[in-house]
């Protein structure tokens, strides 16, 4: 199906938060990643709503796209699963790290218009 060029730079954009929120960052050696979420979640209490913050754009901008309610409904409760678990006091830190619900939300929008992250980087003109 023929994207519209704004529907595609919605989706890198999104996809682009959710890379640098959740895994911008690579622990050398591992296959272990991480982002700026993890990171801001590390001050207490303001760091997770600041993440949680900025992770509902990606919410805004599949609103945007025409997601239904069921998958916007989705996308949040993985955003206020992650900021819940996410200020827990050292295991909060290690969960931000495995818990990407960035990449997690854009995943959802992505399957919701049947294309990968493959076809992103095709559409590319």
């Amino acid at each position: 199906m023929n994207r519209s060029h704004e529907q595609i730079t919605r989706l890198r954009r999104m996809r682009g938060l959710a890379r640098l929120m959740d895994t911008a960052f690579r622990i050398p050696g591992t296959r272990i990643s991480f982002g700026a979420d993890s990171i801001v979640g590390l001050l207490p209490g303001f760091g997770d709503l600041a993440g949680a913050a900025v992770s509902l754009f990606i919410v805004m901008e599949a609103k945007k796209l025409g997601l239904p309610k069921q998958k916007l409904l989705q996308m949040l409760v993985n955003i206020g699963f992650d900021a819940a678990v996410g200020s827990v006091p050292l295991i909060g830190d290690v969960f931000d790290v495995y818990f990407k619900s960035n990449r997690r939300n854009v995943d959802l929008v992505l399957d919701h218009f049947d294309l990968t992250h493959a076809d992103l980087d095709r559409s590319r003109r």
